[in-house]
């Protein structure tokens, strides 16, 4: 059976794109890597020869060209497809985990960001995304602007903090004005973006507003 004979629903790119890769088996994976199959085969089935050939990724993993040519169905251009994306994940592993960022007050949010927003001529709206650990895993602007209870949504915010698998947030805006005293806007924020935290299980830590070499923390002020 050719991959044109599988339903649309159950061919590897469509499931990719659909449910994401980790849905896709090891097979399924090879067959997207290896792009076409032969006269013969679908590229799924010639991809289940390549695993079979192996018996087991590591043995894969370490296979030169010359023995992945040695496989009936793959030439230069798909034993060099393979041997690529091997060693990009080679490499990948090799890399040092990087020292995280650990936000324990409202001094560390300022020493993280003073530098970059106490001059900005706009409001910027920021969101930190912290681990368990109250490390860094993210920090995205997530609007530009008069602050406004209507224009900061909070799924704007919590979208984020579930696609990091953030265990909590920080949320940050500059006063250009260089005066970091809440508003009201501020305060009406600050109360939506605790009460949306707490309903999916993210909480929502601070809210810091940084003027001047000074800043504001609403959770010392107690709305939080």
């Amino acid at each position: 059976m050719m991959i044109r004979d599988v339903p649309k629903s159950e061919r590897p790119r469509e499931r990719m794109l659909q449910e994401g890769a980790q849905s896709l088996s090891n097979q399924e994976l090879f067959a997207l890597l290896l792009g076409s199959g032969t006269k013969e085969e679908s590229v799924v089935q010639l991809a289940g020869r390549v695993l079979s050939h192996f018996k087991n990724l590591r043995f894969l993993k370490d296979a030169s060209i010359h023995e992945l040519k040695q496989i009936r169905g793959v030439g230069d251009a798909k034993a060099v497809q393979m041997k690529a994306a091997m060693e990009i994940g080679r490499r990948m592993n090799s890399v040092p985990a990087e020292e995280r960022y650990a936000i324990r007050s409202p001094e560390d949010v300022s020493k993280l960001v003073m530098d970059d927003m106490r001059h900005l001529m706009q409001e910027h709206f920021v969101a930190i995304y912290l681990n368990t650990k109250n490390e860094v895993l993210y920090k995205d602007t997530i609007f530009i602007g008069s602050l406004n209870a209507s224009i900061v949504h909070p799924r704007e915010v919590y979208k984020q903090a579930l696609r990091y698998s953030a265990a909590a947030v920080i949320c940050l805006h500059n006063h250009p004005s260089g005066n970091p005293d809440p508003s009201r806007e501020d305060i009406d924020v600050t109360r939506r973006l605790t009460e949306c935290g707490q309903m999916i299980g993210i909480e929502l830590l601070d809210h810091v507003i940084i003027g001047d070499k000074c800043f504001t923390s609403l959770k010392e002020k107690g709305y939080i």
